[in-house]
């Protein structure tokens, strides 16, 4: 028979580095084991389903939100649009239509972002059609989620999907108070932005640093007086790093006179450009051209095994380039040219400000080293069996 599930607190907090946090006392006392946690290469698209499931993209499928698929394209039918000028087919306004018809009509969840060109849609697809925090919500493996109700054990998950921090903060407090789960996962984003657009100004982070642990504070001492074994622990997808200098790759390349779709495909990321290739001539020169560069790198496949990214259909890119820490793109599908923040993630993850952090009230055991084993944490304290990253 199995025991009773013990209460159990999960809280993500976007973007929170080991950098930022190692010299702050924050809620220190109430958990006092702290520890560096090494991410995976790539965005919260890629590094959160790592978290709910022990696994590398390479195994859940996901890391960037966009993936070369013509085939499986929602978007096929807007191919006549590469024949309209720049003007109109990258228009504000093309893209809100087009953000909207995602959403509302093609079925592509409710935070679908056009952050490719219209132009060059048809030849993608979007991974997240489905909230990774929702039952069946990654495409390859089972979530923490996914156990849970299949176990019938009672949880809760608060994310940006429904409410701003401050009143997930609130929300979940309350349904912790009327004893609503066993299970809870509290997902706080607004750091992230917060990190992006005041790395800076440590006086303006510290403040809203200190409104989290406020607020959490309550909920860990609320938990303790429920249950006394209760699990706490804070965690992060990745840190972040402060940003020094910029390149416009989209230039550099575009100088070479090639011409998508018809010659090749690329997605500028803030911090990472992927390509694919149709004509024989289009992948040598603009290789040669990426290995002059000293703002970055491409990525050999060893490297991709490596880091759990590699993917044999090549559905991320064919070939994959990488900002050095600390550089991003003057331009990119993501920011256009008008976003210019103080600090960016999405490096590699032997990077020391990509490191996230692990708090805990407990000592784990076995030690938490990376995003996967965060996985068996909440798994050991969900189910009371001892779990390694990436074994069911």
């Amino acid at each position: 028979m199995n025991p009773a599930p013990q209460l159990s607190i999960f809280v993500l907090i976007d973007a929170l580095g080991w950098q930022f946090l190692e010299d702050r006392e924050f809620l220190s006392d109430l958990l006092p084991y702290r520890i560096p946690l090494r991410t995976v290469l790539g965005f919260s698209s890629g590094a959160i389903p790592t978290i709910l499931t022990g696994l590398p993209p390479s195994q859940t499928g996901h890391w960037n939100l966009f993936y070369y698929d013509p085939g499986g394209s929602p978007f096929r039918w807007l191919k006549p649009l590469r024949f309209l000028p720049s003007a109109v087919a990258d228009h504000r306004i093309t893209r809100k239509v087009l953000k909207e018809m995602g959403r509302h009509i093609l079925g592509l969840g409710k935070h679908f972002e056009c952050c490719v060109s219209p132009r060059l849609l048809p030849w993608f697809n979007w991974i997240e059609r489905r909230s990774i925090f929702d039952r069946g919500g990654i495409s390859r493996a089972p979530s923490i989620f996914d156990q849970l109700s299949e176990r019938g054990i009672r949880y809760r998950v608060y994310s940006y999907n429904q409410w701003t921090d401050k009143e997930i903060l609130e929300r979940s407090r309350s349904d912790l108070q009327r004893r609503e789960a066993d299970f809870f996962f509290i997902y706080l984003s607004e750091m992230d932005q917060a990190l992006h657009d005041y790395w800076k100004q440590p006086e303006e982070l510290d403040t809203r640093l200190n409104l989290y642990a406020d607020g959490l504070r309550q909920i860990f001492e609320l938990g303790k007086t429920i249950d006394e074994n209760v699990t706490i622990a804070v965690f992060s997808d990745h840190g972040m790093t402060p940003v020094s200098q910029h390149f416009d790759l989209i230039g550099e390349v575009d100088s070479l006179g090639f011409v998508m779709p018809q010659d090749y495909l690329s997605v500028y990321d803030s911090t990472m450009a992927r390509f694919w290739f149709f004509r024989e001539r289009t992948r040598p020169e603009i290789v040669e051209r990426l290995e002059t560069l000293s703002c970055g790198r491409i990525l050999p496949d060893d490297e991709l095994r490596q880091l759990g990214i590699f993917f044999p259909d090549r559905r991320y890119g064919e070939v994959i380039f990488l900002l050095h820490p600390g550089w991003m793109f003057r331009r990119s599908d993501f920011n256009g040219r008008g976003w210019m923040p103080s600090g960016m993630h999405g490096y590699h993850p032997d990077d020391p400000y990509s490191y996230g952090v692990f708090l805990s009230n407990q000592e784990p055991s076995p030690p938490v080293c990376t995003l996967a084993d965060v996985y068996g944490y909440m798994r050991e304290a969900a189910f009371h069996q001892p779990h390694t990253a990436g074994v069911r």
